[in-house]
């Protein structure tokens, strides 16, 4: 198929380099330019504007920082007309209300929500995830698409924010169980346990849940070199914290973890993996004098 990604971040990225491995031809348009090199390299053709890489396209695939970059491009992208065939995918972490405003404002509402669970190396690899939502003529349409790219396909149905709601919620439970898990290993370090068997028994024990598995060597010994930073772990939990708003429900917990990834970010960990809510834990006070 044709296809255009907007956004050239770590995940756009990873999505335009697995299509074009499975044969689609790419084009790939970024705010800031020359962040595409690596997949213009593979194949895609880097175009100066988000028009340009819609026109004649079959699928527009979004993957955007947040809710305001998601609304701005496809504000953009309304000047296609509704005689288009395009159908518009947006991939970003934004609030349920966002989504339906983006289908509301994809020209001939051919919109479906599609928040992607799983990491970009996963995406390249075809392992991950995709939550779809919105009408599933539309989402079926894609089909060529989600199979290149994604292991496994959950249909939400047709309100796209219930895609995000599903999104939102296992980003909480992930970030929320990364926060305990590094107040636990912090805590094992400082007492001075054996660290071989700290590190098994946090593999072996079922309270670690299974996600948590791929970040436990960060947490405990790392660098947080990963994708997925700290300004966006707060951002994807207060989003959950405003969905709980929105429903007039009060989530303490989750403003409690939002404020430790903002911590984590304010202190020198922004452009680090969210695994680096660790070197919260480890920081020790000054002594009193």
């Amino acid at each position: 198929m044709r296809v255009a990604v907007l956004g050239m971040g770590r995940m756009g990225r990873a999505m335009a380099q697995r299509l074009l491995a499975r044969g689609h031809t790419v084009r790939v348009w970024n705010r800031t330019p020359g962040r595409a090199a690596e997949v213009v390299d593979a194949g895609a053709a880097e175009v100066p504007s988000p028009l340009d890489a819609a026109r004649d396209a079959e699928v527009v695939l979004m993957s955007l920082a947040d809710d305001r970059a998601s609304r701005d491009v496809m504000g953009r992208l309304a000047a296609l007309g509704s005689d288009e065939v395009t159908v518009f995918a947006d991939m970003s972490t934004v609030s349920p209300s966002t989504s339906r405003e983006l289908r509301d404002l994809a020209p001939g509402r051919r919109f479906v929500a599609a928040p992607v669970v799983g990491g970009p190396q996963a995406v390249v690899e075809g392992q991950a995830t995709v939550l779809l939502g919105g009408e599933e003529e539309y989402a079926r349409d894609l089909d060529p698409v989600w199979r290149d790219l994604f292991a496994v396909q959950h249909y939400c149905g047709e309100d796209p924010g219930g895609a995000l709601t599903f999104k939102l919620l296992n980003n909480y439970l992930l970030m929320a169980g990364l926060a305990v898990l590094a107040e636990v290993v912090a805590t094992g370090q400082a007492a001075g346990v054996d660290p071989a068997r700290l590190r098994d028994f946090l593999r072996r024990w079922p309270t670690v849940a299974p996600a948590l598995h791929n970040r436990l060597d960060d947490v405990l010994d790392g660098d947080h070199k990963g994708w997925f930073t700290t300004p966006l772990g707060a951002k994807d939990v207060r989003l959950a914290v405003e969905l709980g708003e929105s429903l007039g429900l009060d989530l303490p917990v989750a403003r409690l973890v939002e404020r430790r990834y903002e911590e984590a970010a304010e202190n020198g960990w922004a452009d680090r993996d969210i695994a680096a809510v660790v070197e919260l834990v480890r920081r020790r006070p000054e002594p009193s004098r």
